[in-house]
């Protein structure tokens, strides 16, 4: 199945039902639909055609929704690039994924302006609101010159690439991983219900539609024929006054986001009992922070979704029935034990836990997690010594440990990767590893995620002083804001005269994690 008929199946039942509210205006199925051929239209008056590659900046709004489906009716590929991301940042994905139109927020422009000389391949500048700049066009422009008649009938199939979402990787750039058309497909038809008529509801969208989780949610939202009410970007007091004043009644929240929703003054002046399923992942949540949750939300549904960017979302999740706290001491017991766990593979994933040479391990024994199925990507764009690297025989290595108990639960054991994950974004240590090497003070760094009860894990650096450097925690703060985005910065800098290492000169990350916290 093509992701463009998830937009046409909701236009054909429900095409007069809310399709997106978003600053106070809705929009329905039919009238999503037509400004998403209009687009398409006017994108393939511009040039783009099957293989084009389409970046969008911006925030959260409609429009990524539009011009996802535009670029799916012409078999292009949709890039949605983090727009926490600074010029320097954004750099390499654009000049990787080498992108045919550049979409962006009338904030984003400026930025985008700073790179421009340096991307060659970029032959059409899209302002996405406000007036455009010089050399820019205005979306609405662009969208008021196509007809909206629907002329535009992709051709791809299952394993064509839909999406390039770049991800942290290990040489310190980001990874550009392919998702293909079953990356979204194949979930939707295992987990979600197509439109009913009868049947409406409505989902908040608050996680960033860069990230895999956000993205996956929106379209699973158009498929069901649901209503989707989008918030720009999280703030705790506004995602509940958003809940209370449309009714919501399923919500993707992170980690980070529930504490601060919980922890908020505000939590208990707005209603909130339309909620009922909350689905939370992207990162590790302690199960005190879930046995709030579970306390706050009472009599709600939750599911705990295990996945990452590579295997186009979940692939596991703890279902509701291990969310309730209540009965036998022994089977509460269980529960809290199961809420441990990243929970069951999804009915279209196989997951293994293996040793180093793809051998099962038994249970209870620690070993690599991988998985295989549909929704998996299809490689990394251009890389492919870094795609055999994890993907054998049409397995999926995810670069984390886990082991299986005897109920068939997966638990985290660790990661292989050194990946810092800092209240749902990916932090590289290498990237930010090379931004402190680049002081003149600075000999020697290292990186590391050390855990913390807010946002998951903070970033520490550790660092050795050029001999004679004047050279503080305050200056290397100043450094790092120049040139890193906000949740990549250390939070925290420790002086050291030398960095454990092993003989090949390789630092010792895991005793820097031991001495300075896990």
């Amino acid at each position: 199945m093509h992701t463009a008929e998830i937009l046409t199946i909701a236009q054909a039942i429900v095409p007069d039902r809310t399709a997106t509210v978003f600053d106070g205006r809705a929009t329905t199925y039919a009238e999503l639909a037509a400004r998403a051929n209009r687009l398409a239209n006017a994108l393939a008056g511009a040039g783009v055609g099957n293989g084009d590659r389409v970046a969008f900046l911006d925030v959260n709004t409609p429009l990524h929704l539009e011009t996802y489906f535009a670029v799916a009716k012409l078999d292009a590929i949709y890039v949605p690039l983090n727009f926490r991301d600074r010029a320097e940042e954004l750099l390499y994905p654009l000049q990787h994924a080498a992108p045919k139109v550049i979409m962006a927020g009338a904030r984003y422009v400026p930025v985008v302006e700073q790179v421009r000389p340096q991307l060659s391949a970029i032959e059409l500048f899209v302002a996405a609101d406000g007036d455009a700049a010089m050399g820019w066009t205005a979306y609405e422009s662009l969208v008021a010159s196509g007809t909206g008649d629907e002329l535009r009938f992709p051709e791809g199939d299952d394993p064509d690439p839909a999406v390039i979402l770049f991800t942290a990787g290990t040489t310190g750039h980001p990874k550009a991983a392919v998702l293909t058309q079953a990356s979204f497909t194949s979930y939707m038809l295992s987990s979600v219900a197509p439109p009913d008529p009868d049947v409406e509801e409505r989902n908040l969208l608050t996680v960033p539609l860069y990230h895999v989780a956000g993205l996956q949610s929106a379209l699973a939202s158009v498929y069901g024929g649901r209503t989707l009410v989008i918030q720009r970007q999280f703030e705790a007091v506004e995602w509940m006054k958003l809940v209370a004043k449309h009714g919501v009644e399923r919500a993707l929240l992170v980690p980070t986001m529930v504490r601060q929703i919980l922890d908020s003054p505000e939590f208990e002046r707005h209603d909130l009992s339309s909620l009922r399923v909350l689905t939370y992942g992207g990162s590790s949540m302690p199960p005190s922070l879930i046995q709030r949750m579970v306390a706050g939300f009472p009599g709600r549904q939750f599911i705990n979704a295990f996945g990452q960017t590579e295997t186009g979302s979940t692939i596991t999740m703890v279902p509701p029935e291990d969310h309730v706290l209540e009965g036998p001491p022994e089977l509460v017991e269980l529960h809290k034990r199961h809420l441990g766990s990243i929970g069951k593979p999804l009915p279209d994933v196989e997951v293994q836990i293996v040793d180093e040479d793809g051998q099962e391990m038994p249970l209870g024994q620690a070993g690599e997690i991988v998985a295989r199925g549909p929704r998996l990507m299809a490689g990394y764009w251009g890389e492919q010594g870094s795609t055999d690297q994890v993907l054998h025989d049409g397995w999926l290595h995810t670069g984390d440990l886990g082991f299986r108990d005897e109920d068939g639960y997966i638990y985290l054991a660790g990661r292989a990767k050194d990946f810092i994950k800092r209240g749902g974004e990916m932090v590289a240590p290498e990237e930010v590893e090379n931004v402190l090497h680049d002081h003149p003070g600075v000999s020697e760094a290292a990186v590391i995620g050390v855990p913390d009860d807010t946002w998951g894990e903070r970033v520490l650096a550790i660092v050795v002083a050029r001999p004679g450097a004047e050279l503080t925690e305050d200056v290397l703060m100043e450094h790092c804001y120049r040139h890193l985005a906000r949740f990549k910065r250390p939070e925290s800098v420790e002086f050291v005269t030398e960095l454990p290492k092993n003989s090949l000169g390789k630092v010792l990350k895991r005793e820097l994690r031991e001495k300075y916290g896990g």
